[in-house]
This record gives C-alpha cells, sequence and structure tokens, in this order.
C-alpha cells in the first residue's frame, strides 16, 4: 500500500500496479475515459486483437506516461475493483500539435507542472462506497511526494455524476473546448473541461 486508507472501506488496499494487472487497468480505462480510450485505441495497428488486449498491451510498457507504472489499484479481498492513473504533465514546447480533430480538444487541455489524472474508475458493483474517494486521497499523496502543487484533470461536462464528484473535491474550471463528436465517444455534444485543484493532504466530504 502507498497511502493510509482512511478505512471508510473494509478489506480495500491500495498499491501501485503490476504488469500482470495491465488487463485490469485496460477495462477500468474503457470505463473512466467515457469512449475516448476506445477511440484511440481502435486506430492503433494492432489487428485481430480486441480493444480490452490492444489496452493491455498498452500499458503493460515501461518507461513511458500510459504504463502500469504511473497506476495505483484498488482491491477489495485481492480483487481489482478500481484504480487511478497519474503521471507529471511536463511543459514541452516542441510537442507536435495534435492533428486528430476528435482528439485535439482534448490535447489543447493541459496543465503543465500539475499532476494530471488521465483516468479514475471504479467497477460498478463496487461504486457508492467510496472507492474513488480513497484513491484520490491517494492521489493527493502522490501530487505531494513529487512536489507538484496541482493536481489536473479531463471531465466531459456530461457526466454530470463524475463532475459532482471533482466538484466536492474542490476542482475547479479553468478551460474548456467544444467536443468534436464520434460514434465511439458517449457524449455527442458539449465541452470537455479542464478541472484543476491545489494539493492539499485531505479532504473533509
Amino acid at each position: 500500500m502507498i497511502c493510509q486508507t482512511t478505512h471508510r472501506v473494509p478489506d480495500l488496499d491500495i498499491r501501485w500496479a503490476r504488469r500482470e494487472e495491465a488487463g485490469d487497468i485496460a477495462r477500468l480505462f474503457l470505463v473512466s475515459s467515457d469512449g475516448l480510450a476506445a477511440y484511440i485505441w481502435s486506430r492503433m495497428d494492432m489487428p485481430g486483437l480486441s480493444l480490452e488486449e490492444i489496452g493491455a498491451a498498452r500499458y503493460a510498457r515501461t518507461g513511458t506516461a500510459f504504463s502500469y507504472e504511473n497506476c495505483l489499484v484498488a482491491l477489495s479481498r485481492g480483487e481489482v475493483v478500481g484504480m487511478a492513473h497519474a503521471f507529471a504533465m511536463d511543459a514541452d514546447p516542441d510537442a507536435p500539435e495534435e492533428d486528430d480533430p476528435v482528439l485535439r480538444p482534448y490535447s489543447e487541455l493541459e496543465d503543465p507542472g500539475s499532476l494530471y489524472v488521465s483516468g479514475l474508475a471504479v467497477h460498478a458493483p463496487y461504486r457508492g462506497r467510496g472507492i474513488g474517494s480513497e484513491l484520490m486521497d491517494c492521489v493527493d499523496g502522490l501530487a505531494l511526494a513529487k512536489g507538484l502543487p496541482r493536481i489536473s484533470l479531463i471531465c466531459f461536462e456530461g457526466n454530470e455524476r463524475a463532475l459532482r464528484f471533482y466538484r466536492r473535491r474542490g476542482f475547479r474550471e479553468i478551460a474548456r473546448r467544444p467536443i468534436v463528436p464520434h460514434p465511439s465517444l458517449h457524449y455527442g455534444d458539449g465541452d470537455a473541461l479542464l478541472l484543476v485543484r491545489e494539493c492539499r493532504t485531505s479532504d473533509a466530504e
């Protein structure tokens, strides 16, 4: 375990993910991304593989931001039931501009110098128990350990449940971009929001 849980959730452990859990991470990313991961993975040249298999291969890598190495997993009685994936968002003035119109809004919604939470998800049978809050508490600790002053993430404005969760935790909107519709995405209109919160060691909810 990398952080102490508040014991709101019995039998819960949170630790760094392991390579063999890349498939669990991929399944949870398909939940957390509201179709964006499905779109990205479907464009990869990996014929014959399912979306979950492509995602698992992606997160089994090392030395890259989108790796199991940057993922926390929540386990209940040894079963992976949730995850939070986060990495330091670095400023790169030489990074090429995203030429895919569907993805361009998200490449424009970045907060360099923050800890970027690219995915937070809990499997449906385990929601409503505080597991997401426990994971975000650990993300707070991770940001502080890395010396990063803020946490950032992107949320679809149409995902009202997620937006309420983040706003309760003190996240505020600092930018937005219109969604470019695609059949893979769960939301066909509205905006994607960049949400930011200053780091703190604990939350009162």
